[in-house]
């Protein structure tokens, strides 16, 4: 079965390359407090698509109730990118040594589940990954229709581009390591200054999106 394959990867290449504020917050994450810190990130975010995934194919009530509220889903995204955008904006601090080179931050558990949280919750309230699931999930399940084995072809493909993007993140990760280590605090405080007004700038788009939607209701 080779068909559900490449469509996977095909899947699993337009969410890897999508430009959205996940891909920021990977590489902040991952220059900002190395790469078990970005590892836990994309952790969370992988886990995200594993219950979209899921609930577009099992639980398809609870989805199209998501998906009716996405105006909703949309301003608690917006509201989440913007504070986050904020605070690395004006209060994330880099941390160095005595030699004002910078430093690992120590992480306790507590540190380590927010981050995954922070990764979860940043991919689930997007409403572009909402609709891209919801779009592609109808897509394929027609398709399997035709298949021998629907069962199978659905989780060849799901399960494909669930790897792939999985994998794409971790490289961006590794990437981001080899960029931090050549980086300066000095340089890693304009980073934060650049990736804060990301953030901000793809939550007041988002809003705004959002408001326009509730105009034309």
């Amino acid at each position: 079965m080779v068909a559900p394959f490449l469509k996977g990867i095909l899947l699993g290449l337009i969410l890897s390359i999508s430009v959205g504020p996940v891909i920021f917050a990977i590489i902040k994450q991952s220059i900002n407090n190395g790469h078990k810190a970005g590892y836990l990130f994309v952790a969370g975010v992988s886990a995200s698509d594993i219950s979209l995934v899921l609930i577009c194919n099992f639980f398809t009530s609870l989805f199209n109730t998501a998906i009716s509220h996405k105006t909703s889903i949309a301003i608690a995204g917006s509201i989440f990118l913007i504070a986050v955008g904020i605070y690395t904006l004006f209060f994330k601090k880099v941390h160095t040594d005595e030699e004002n080179n910078i430093a690992d931050k120590k992480f306790r558990k507590r540190d380590y589940a927010a981050i995954f949280l922070s990764g979860y919750f940043m991919n689930t309230l997007n409403p572009g990954v909402f609709l891209f699931w919801f779009a592609w999930t109808a897509a394929i399940l027609a398709d399997s229709q035709t298949a021998e084995y629907p069962n199978e072809y659905r989780l060849i493909v799901f399960g494909t581009c669930l790897v792939f993007v999985l994998v794409s993140d971790i490289l961006k990760v590794v990437l981001a390591g080899k960029l931090r280590s050549r980086l300066t605090a000095k340089n890693l405080h304009y980073i934060n200054k650049l990736s804060g007004l990301i953030l901000i700038g793809f939550g007041i788009a988002l809003c705004w999106g959002a408001v326009s939607l509730l105009k034309q209701v």
